[in-house]
């Protein structure tokens, strides 16, 4: 217990250390309880003050007197860029380590490696003794939709990707292509990476042509990168084009959406709208819902997804085409 202790005492007084800014006035012991508080550290003012007369002690501190109350910093021109990681820097870390792996060029996240190592360390040091550190077992982000085991990615062409789309090179790649379940030759432009729930796409151009597609990184079965600058689009740019509804798999077309919802539909949609434009007329006990959205797939699964609970009336392509799948899915079962 007495190690255990001392660990995080250690660790406050390192959190501390890092607060102090390198120049008078400097902060005080009350605005650096506030702000160790803040840090997930409930302590006293009297322990901080305590802390501060001990630090100074070993580190070159100083403590401006000349008015009240005292105020604490780095002696000028002392090193004031301390190692390793604060509590929060340590929770940060922890929460986005997964999500950045598909993403950082492995050059980058082996230097991010000991960072993360740092902050899982810390957080099993602390976690017993400073509840801030437990905050990491209180949070959890689950995908609403069902929840499908994420596709194995061949590190090493992972590796390849990101080195051409680093250096703006392009690529020749054997790609699956699941559309036409064959395997396709190509030469790409590489653009951007995308995260989009458990899958991972390369948005890119195919030589010779200039219209922007997509890319699922599981399906490439070998990727090298050539000494040729990939061609970018001139007007592509990455948030404009997801904004577009790429990653619905869209080609950006919008539409006025009309249909008849279920009780049940309405309260969901009621308070987690379609668009900012959405109506919900209610009349004896019938909910006509009308929204502007997007023409994509992922609109088609959304529908199909409510099963008895919607009816479309408009636009009358989206009607028919829910209605052919509703009438294959029947035959299905019957």
């Amino acid at each position: 217990m007495p190690a255990a202790n001392s660990r995080s005492t250690l660790s406050r007084q390192w959190e501390l250390l890092k607060m102090l800014p390198n120049r008078m006035p400097g902060d005080t012991a009350q605005m650096l309880t506030a702000r160790l508080a803040d840090a997930g550290y409930k302590i006293s003012k009297r322990t901080v003050e305590r802390d501060l007369n001990e630090l100074s002690l070993v580190f070159p501190l100083q403590c401006n007197d000349k008015g009240k109350p005292q105020g604490w910093y780095w002696v000028p021109g002392a090193p004031s860029d301390l190692p390793g990681v604060s509590l929060s820097e340590a929770l940060t870390l922890q929460m986005v380590e997964n999500g950045l792996r598909p993403l950082l060029p492995s050059s980058i996240l082996k230097s991010l490696e000991p960072r993360f190592a740092q902050a899982r360390h810390k957080l099993d040091a602390l976690t017993g003794h400073v509840p801030a550190a437990r905050w990491i077992d209180k949070i959890a982000s689950v995908p609403p939709e069902l929840n499908l085991i994420a596709p194995d990615i061949d590190e090493k062409l992972l590796e390849v990707i990101q080195q051409a789309l680093l250096d703006d090179l392009q690529i020749a790649s054997t790609y699956f292509s699941a559309h036409t379940n064959k395997m396709r030759n190509l030469t790409l432009n590489p653009l951007a990476l995308i995260l989009r729930g458990n899958i991972t796409y390369l948005s890119a151009t195919v030589e010779p042509y200039r219209d922007v597609r997509l890319f699922a990184m599981h399906r490439f079965r070998q990727a090298e990168i050539l000494p040729i600058a990939a061609r970018r689009p001139d007007d592509f740019d990455l948030k404009t084009y997801i904004r577009g509804g790429a990653l619905q798999f869209s080609q950006g077309e919008m539409i006025q959406l009309k249909a008849i919802i279920s009780d049940e539909l309405a309260t969901q949609l009621i308070e987690t709208p379609l668009s900012h434009d959405m109506l919900i007329n209610t009349k004896a006990g019938i909910h006509e819902l009308s929204a502007t959205v997007l023409d994509s797939w992922q609109l088609h699964w959304w529908v199909l997804s409510q099963a008895d609970g919607i009816e479309v009336l408009a636009p009358q392509t989206l009607r028919t085409d829910i209605s052919k799948k509703l009438k294959l899915a029947c035959e299905q079962y019957e």
